[in-house]
């Protein structure tokens, strides 16, 4: 060893975080597109939430029992996997509850639909949404809307009806509640029909194919089949989930429901703004498509896949990507789950005992918790932080620059490289030859680079 090789070169500390945390204060900015506003009359959220929670009391009863009795449910789930209550637990919470066993099995199945209970294969545990139900309105909010989603499960369809024609309607009735909506009053049952049977006409004219040679004679389909007792349904199925009023020939949406009609539009807009056209894709594929774009693009395109799917699932697959050997896309995984907001919270703190995701969750959670993003680091151990910066260099090795990996040297807690050296050598990732060779190759200045190569070499062969 020469005296050129830097024994106690001190390190041009820029921050002492990790590189992965350092574009997330520009992230926390608000995208270009101004927060839309609802329209006019439409009550405030706390109202809103006050009805939803009205609407839902007696779901939110049974679960809140369900939770209780049961800690947390896991035997209030039927074999079937369906999460249907079993008789016994139905004819429990009948008594402790002074309800009929019909009554419970309504109020858990309306509790299931709107994320107050969690299914789990034969088991149910208490959602998110229940955890919060006291606490935050948009807890509640996102439950009633996964409710008015579910609108055509949580009231039976009208029997001797083909399950196409049921389909066609329940494909068509956003137009029709987007009608409802925009007239912002009480529209005569008849005009409706009328919308819905030009929808179907035009679903029906979408999907007509001309096949190419021979084919065998058609089976008839009653496409002619009067609409209006499936409207009928749907109106009904509506109103019984709190979206709409019907009467005297005229229905009529509800605050609830034309705030939610209002919300299913605005998510479609913030879809068709999909700047790299990554919404179809899964996570991976998504997140390898935002990988080249600037901050505020990625998170636009983050916000514009989130819309297009169920937020529980989209988390789920989220943390699947992170699990990944891509560091690149463990980092955009959080980022995304960072647009997603507090119903990603049970989610990430599940995952914090995971070594590979501990250090991003804590890092999440901390933000979550109202740390600011330049402070969040402190949430992290030396040992987490050296793993943090690690994975975060391996990302750089894999997708950046040269450069940029040498400018990830001064982003390191530790004062020196020879203190930097040894406890990435400690910390034990999976990548750190990789990373201490990549980075002996970039670095322009000689006796630095031989020291990084002669530590490469130390935890390749498990020397000292």
């Amino acid at each position: 060893m020469t005296s050129r090789i830097p024994r106690d070169s001190r390190l041009r500390l820029v921050r002492p975080r990790p590189l992965a945390a350092a574009p997330r204060a520009m992230n926390q900015r608000r995208s270009r597109r101004p927060a839309p506003r609802p329209p006019e009359g439409t009550p405030a959220q706390a109202e809103l939430a006050r009805m939803a929670r009205s609407g839902l009391a007696s779901a939110a009863r049974v679960a809140h029992w369900a939770d209780t009795a049961l800690r947390p449910g896991r035997d209030g789930a039927g074999p079937d996997g369906k999460g249907t209550l079993s008789d016994s637990t139905a004819e429990l919470a009948a008594g402790d509850l002074s309800l009929t066993v019909a009554q419970v099995r309504a109020d858990w199945d309306t509790a299931r639909l709107a994320g107050l209970v969690e299914v789990h294969g034969d088991s149910a545990r208490p959602g998110w949404r229940l955890r919060a139900w006291d606490r935050d309105d948009s807890a509640v909010l996102r439950g009633w809307v996964a409710l008015f989603d579910a609108w055509s499960l949580a009231h039976p369809e009208p029997a001797d009806h083909e399950p196409a024609a049921v389909a066609e309607v329940v494909s068509a009735m956003p137009q029709v509640l987007s009608f409802l909506q925009l007239s912002a009053g009480p529209v005569p049952v008849e005009q409706l029909l009328d919308l819905l049977e030009q929808r179907v006409t035009e679903l029906r004219t979408e999907r007509c194919e001309i096949p190419y040679g021979p084919q065998p004679e058609p089976t008839p389909v009653a496409t002619d089949a009067p609409l209006d007792p499936l409207l009928d349904w749907a109106l009904h199925a509506l109103a019984a989930v709190g979206a709409l009023t019907c009467g005297d020939g005229q229905a009529t949406l509800t605050p609830l429901g034309s705030w939610a009609v209002w919300v299913k539009l605005e998510q479609i807009c913030v879809a068709a703004q999909s700047p790299a056209g990554n919404i179809e894709q899964a996570a991976e594929g998504m997140l390898r498509g935002c990988a080249q774009l600037r901050p505020k693009a990625a998170r636009d395109e983050y916000r514009a896949w989130l819309a297009a799917r169920p937020v529980g699932s989209a988390v789920t697959e989220l943390l699947d990507a992170a699990r990944g050997e891509d560091a690149l896309l463990r980092g955009l995984a959080f980022e995304a789950l960072r647009v997603v907001g507090a119903p990603a919270e049970p989610d990430v703190r599940s995952v914090a005992d995971e070594p590979t995701l501990r250090p991003y969750a804590l890092l999440w959670l901390a933000e979550h918790d109202g740390v600011d993003p330049e402070d969040a680091h402190e949430a992290l151990t030396r040992e987490e932080a050296t793993w943090l910066w690690v994975d975060t260099a391996a990302a750089v090795a894999d997708h950046g620059e040269a450069p940029l990996l040498v400018r990830h040297l001064e982003s390191a807690v530790q004062p020196t490289v020879p203190m930097l050296l040894d406890e990435v050598r400690a910390v034990g990732h999976p990548r750190t030859v990789q990373v201490l060779v990549a980075l002996a190759a970039a670095h322009p200045d000689p006796a630095l680079a031989k020291a990084v190569r002669r530590a490469a070499f130390q935890v390749h062969t498990g020397g000292n």
